[in-house]
């Protein structure tokens, strides 16, 4: 796992079990490709959220070109694709780029 943008981490097929599926905190997992534009759009505000948040909330992403094991599991077939586990299962999962504002209104059910 390596740090990518600001509080994000990139997870791989390898290590999504421990650092999604077993981590203490809901984790928000990013779905997303280096060609894709929408996914740029949405790294500085899951950035931003990551650390407003970072008590409630884990940020992390996955490309999905590398990462096909893990891309085919979930049935991932939009970039990007975020998806809230909680407790080794995604109780969430919401496609394409939003505001920040709209998107942690969307999150809230799974911050509460």
């Amino acid at each position: 796992m390596k740090a990518y943008a600001q509080g994000v981490a990139e997870v791989t097929d390898e290590d999504f079990g421990a650092e999604v599926l077993g981590a203490e905190l809901p984790v928000l997992v990013k779905f997303t490709a280096e060609w894709c534009g929408p996914c740029r759009q949405l790294t500085p505000v899951l950035a931003a959220i990551a650390a407003e948040e970072a008590e409630r909330i884990r940020i992390v992403e996955i490309d999905v070109d590398r990462n096909q094991e893990t891309t085919v599991r979930y049935g991932v077939l939009a970039t990007p694709t975020l998806m809230v586990f909680r407790a080794g299962e995604p109780v969430k999962a919401i496609v394409g780029a939003r505001p920040k504002r709209r998107l942690l209104a969307e999150l809230e059910e799974v911050l509460a």
